[in-house]
């Protein structure tokens, strides 16, 4: 269910008419489609996309599969999120429709001719981004239309580099498209089109910066080659760029959520995870670690723990006064998968000697480690934990509280 509509859950039930029959989530597009039946759009495009041509309800075979929007009911539920709004009900927003394909191509054609003037093309290019910002499917629509394509030749000719107008809405388009691995493949490879992104990090707009990144991220995430993807991480310069979006001040958040994934994206490549060591991601992603919400402080602990596991890494962690009792405050607290990289990223770093262990003891690891080896944890986590109670346990005298009755490890930790 909606975040915002969470609250339901403790009292409020939605109407069993305004339940998607496949999501059972309350329909914010109802669609009704050949047989009668309404489904939210979202949820029977996502049936039709995976191969299914029945009804999920009757079982009949869809034989058109045009989707009618039903206004009736959509305003019927806006009212019943009205009424309800003092449960935490907000109101569903009135779907857009989708975007005429014949105005996205001309679109596209006006913003790719050289025989239009610069005000025309930025014009068509402003509308285009407008288009995208939309929905999912408007940005497909863009995407099947060689919309990537066109758009990133547009962004590297010769004109486009002499009007940060241009640069700046090319890429607030080109960051949320869709990508295959071809028009990744089309970016990663050349060059001189990754020296251009490069020197894009350190452009005077905050805006022009993260969607660079957001796009470098894309393109990393989508290229299957190591080699290539080991060729971009290769520059210092990519390093710089996107921990100074990282440390971003925290009146945007987007800087925060682009820079955390782009910097994921680059410590996958081994070779240079010693470039973002030097580059200050210890102290980054540390002092924001705080700041992250769930699912980009998961990938900051993956990140940590990916760092964690080369010797420079470890090495600036362990120097960082905040580095112990941060990862251990956040065993448990996120979720099961931050929690398994937490518990990783302490087993690195206690293993390095006696100083951290100690830390991690007074800073609560092993009252910590011990709920989770008992908790519904990844198996992933439980054994890093038993790993590092085991550690934790050899390293300690035989009078520490660790090895007194009032902790009973052995029943959990393997001898």
């Amino acid at each position: 269910m909606p975040g915002s509509l969470q609250p339901l859950d403790v009292g409020l039930q939605i109407p069993y008419h305004f339940r998607c029959p496949v999501s059972l989530e309350l329909m914010t597009d109802p669609v009704i489609v050949g047989t009668g039946q309404t489904y939210d759009r979202l949820s029977i495009e996502s049936w039709i996309a995976t191969g299914n041509i029945t009804c999920p309800v009757t079982r009949l075979p869809l034989t058109d599969f045009t989707l009618i929007p039903n206004h009736t009911l959509r305003r019927l539920i806006q009212d019943w999120c009205v009424a309800n709004r003092s449960h935490g009900v907000e109101r569903i927003p009135t779907p857009k429709q989708p975007a005429d394909p014949i105005v996205v191509q001309s679109l596209l054609k006006q913003a790719s001719s050289m025989s239009n003037s610069r005000q025309a093309r930025l014009s068509a290019i402003r509308r285009l981004r407008g288009i995208a910002r939309e929905s999912e499917k408007n940005r497909l629509l863009i995407s099947t239309n060689k919309g990537f394509e066109i758009l990133l030749d547009v962004l590297f000719s010769e004109t486009s580099r002499n009007s940060s107008d241009l640069v700046h809405e090319l890429l607030s388009i080109l960051s949320v498209l869709p990508l295959s691995e071809t028009e990744c493949v089309s970016v990663s490879s050349v060059p001189d089109r990754i020296s251009y992104l490069i020197f894009l990090l350190s452009h005077s707009l905050i805006d022009v910066r993260v969607n660079t990144a957001a796009l470098l991220e894309n393109v990393i995430a989508g290229t299957s080659s190591s080699e290539l993807r080991a060729e971009i991480s290769s520059h210092d310069e990519i390093f710089d760029g996107v921990i100074g979006i990282l440390d971003y001040p925290i009146s945007y958040p987007r800087a925060l959520k682009v820079g955390i994934k782009a910097l994921f994206a680059l410590c996958i490549v081994k070779q240079h995870r010693h470039k973002a060591v030097e580059a200050g991601a210890v102290e980054a992603l540390i002092d924001r670690l705080p700041d992250f919400e769930k699912c980009d402080a998961e990938r900051a602990l993956a990140t940590v723990e990916l760092l964690c596991r080369i010797p420079a890494g470890c090495s600036a962690f362990a120097s960082h006064a905040l580095t112990v009792p941060l990862l251990v405050k956040v065993i448990l607290k996120i979720s099961d998968r931050a929690t398994e990289y937490a518990a990783g990223a302490l087993l690195s770093l206690c293993s390095t000697g006696e100083r951290l262990q100690v830390e991690a003891v007074a800073a609560g690891v092993w009252t910590q480690l011990l709920l989770l080896v008992q908790s519904d944890c990844t198996e992933r986590a439980k054994r890093k934990a038993q790993m590092l109670l085991k550690l934790l346990r050899n390293s300690c005298p035989e009078n520490s509280v660790m090895n007194s009755d009032y902790v009973a490890c052995s029943d959990v930790v393997p001898c």
